[in-house]
């Protein structure tokens, strides 16, 4: 007579954290996260999820930040670029490939206030750098990433929600897309020009009000 086994014991209940979460939901996407459906790949319930994040929005700030957080901004390396021109250029070809690759995120980054401390922790790290590597005020710094990052931004959600739109065969999608991208990129390039233009034309204004040294 072979012995009574004892019933199974269940395993240790998973373990839901910050990393998890926004693990699961950057593999999902921001257009597709849902309560439910983070709480299915973390294997908890959605009310156990409701424990560690308030509600949908939350969830979806919460994994925009840590996609705004990995994005490796390019640094100003001397000898890399030429100039502040050259600078901003590959900094607006980073913005629109950032923009590519997370379809979603725009709400969460153009908008100051939707930004959570951390995302504005690491802008106003960069500011300070593009400062200080091209000598430029903080307040200039500031003003001209912000304008190329906003334009860049908006710009860019507008070409990639329009491509992906409409029922189309591939290979046109991909021509039409191609297309906007290089007049996305000759736009960028005029807004940076007369941008660094009116930096100049300030900083000149600047030099002429200050009184002459006795």
């Amino acid at each position: 007579m072979t012995p009574p086994q004892s019933p199974a014991t269940r395993g240790r209940p998973r373990t839901i954290t910050r990393e998890r979460i926004v693990e699961a939901g950057i593999k999902m996407g921001l257009p597709s996260i849902t309560f439910v459906g983070v709480a299915a790949a973390l294997g908890v319930s959605h009310m156990a999820l409701y424990k560690h994040v308030a509600n949908l929005e939350a969830l979806k700030s919460m994994v925009a930040e840590e996609i705004f957080t990995r994005w490796q901004i390019p640094q100003a390396e001397a000898d890399q670029y030429s100039g502040l021109k050259d600078y901003m250029l590959v900094f607006a070809t980073s913005v629109r490939v950032f923009v590519k690759a997370h379809p979603g995120l725009t709400p969460y980054v153009i908008r100051r206030l939707a930004a959570t401390q951390p995302m504005l922790a690491k802008i106003d790290d960069h500011q300070s750098h593009i400062a200080q590597a091209y000598g430029l005020s903080k307040e200039r710094a500031r003003w001209l990433l912000a304008t190329v990052a906003f334009h860049g931004i908006a710009v860019a959600d507008t070409v990639y929600s329009v491509t992906g739109r409409e029922p189309v065969l591939e290979a046109e999608r991909a021509a039409e897309e191609a297309e906007m991208e290089a007049e996305l990129e000759q736009g960028m390039h005029a807004l940076i020009v007369g941008a660094l233009v009116l930096l100049e034309q300030d900083a000149e204004k600047e030099n002429l009000a200050k009184p002459a040294m006795s």
